[in-house]
């Protein structure tokens, strides 16, 4: 059995390599299973890169990255690394290795699962059934800008400066993105942006609208304000079906719609890039959630976004569509026979540990195969 797939794991920081730990057994299951192989791979990122070799990234695992079907990552950073000059601390990794491979789509599902409606904050009649995609610009704008930086003034205050910034090409193929991933949906986007207060804003509006109006006049497009956005994301978030924005509008509302279903810890993404000559995609993977280190070592994190993760490597990377449907089966299982992490406990549910979480979705896995 040879494995034609390759496949680079970063496991990270704190509860990233818990998470990731289990991934890797639903990988694994696959090859031993179904002869599903995949050749894995393993590098440091983050905190744990910065330890081993004083940077958060290495070239090495850079190219390696490149040259993998598809990267997993789990989480990275924490307080150990705080005093780290700015330029070396755990995000700048992440952020280089996306520029890097060129990974400008980000996408967020946000998905209560029914069994999980009354673990949200919100009533169940307002999130049961939420589906909603977000479709974030990743590799542009206030986060990449320039001029950046902290220089100090004549009069000794110091000044702290970013630059939003977005050019035609960037926002068209962010936009395509957004738009494509409707018609495969409820062929509706929402556009996010701050025209009314940012210059960038307007021309990302101008930008959308002109995408829409030359290659997607099926679609349904609607423009909306961040913060209007934000609030009717915790009033009327079902109205929504792909939200499109930009890096830093994108980084904010996809936590906040990951809250809505119930727990952070259940919720994947995905970061991908243009195809390239052999008609590929550079692609990297890894769940909303932090690296949470004040539950680190104690195996209670949730690997189910994780794994998640992965189901979407299934779908976008390897064309393994039945494949994933069968994890998301095998979780969905797990999930209504009341086995839960402690994240999202609740009354009558039986308490599982990180591993014991993968376990039970292997065991699950294994029944559906049967």
């Amino acid at each position: 059995m040879t494995g034609n797939r390759s496949l680079l794991l970063l496991p990270g920081d704190y509860i990233g390599t818990e998470v990731v730990a289990e991934a890797r057994r639903v990988v694994e299951w696959f090859g031993t299973r179904l002869s599903i192989s995949f050749d894995i791979d393993q590098a440091l990122i983050g905190g744990s890169a910065y330890d081993v070799h004083q940077v958060p990234v290495t070239d090495e695992t850079i190219e390696r990255a490149k040259q993998a079907d598809a990267v997993l990552l789990g989480a990275i950073d924490g307080p150990k690394w705080e005093k780290v000059p700015f330029e070396l601390q755990p995000p700048r990794g992440l952020l280089r290795l996306r520029k890097e491979m060129g990974l400008f789509a980000n996408l967020r599902p946000a998905i209560c699962f029914d069994t999980l409606t009354n673990a949200s904050t919100l009533k169940p009649e307002v999130v049961s059934g939420l589906d909603i995609l977000i479709v974030r610009e990743l590799i542009g704008g206030i986060y990449f800008g320039e001029p950046r930086g902290i220089e100090t003034l004549s009069d000794g205050q110091r000044r702290g400066v970013n630059t939003q910034v977005y050019t035609t090409h960037e926002i068209e193929r962010i936009a395509h993105v957004g738009f494509d991933m409707a018609k495969k949906r409820r062929g509706k986007v929402t556009s996010v942006d701050k025209a009314n207060a940012m210059e960038a804003g307007l021309l990302w509006r101008e930008v959308v609208q002109e995408v829409h109006d030359r290659d997607y006049p099926d679609v349904q497009l609607e423009h909306m304000f961040v913060d209007n956005c934000a609030m009717q994301l915790v009033s009327a978030p079902k109205q929504f079906d792909v939200i499109l924005t930009d890096n830093l509008f994108g980084d904010i509302l996809s936590d906040e719609a990951a809250m809505l279903t119930g727990s952070i810890g259940m919720l994947p993404s995905a970061a991908l890039g243009a195809a390239a000559g052999d008609g590929k995609s550079r692609a990297l993977y890894e769940p909303v959630h932090g690296s949470a280190p004040d539950i680190a070592g104690q195996n209670i994190a949730n690997p189910i976004a994780t794994i998640l993760s992965f189901v979407m490597a299934l779908r976008h990377s390897f064309d393994l569509h039945k494949e994933a449907d069968l994890v998301d089966a095998a979780i969905n299982n797990v999930l209504a026979s009341g086995l839960r992490t402690r994240d999202i406990m609740q009354d009558g549910n039986t308490e599982l540990s990180t591993q014991e979480m993968g376990a039970a979705i292997i065991a699950e896995l294994d029944k559906l195969t049967a």
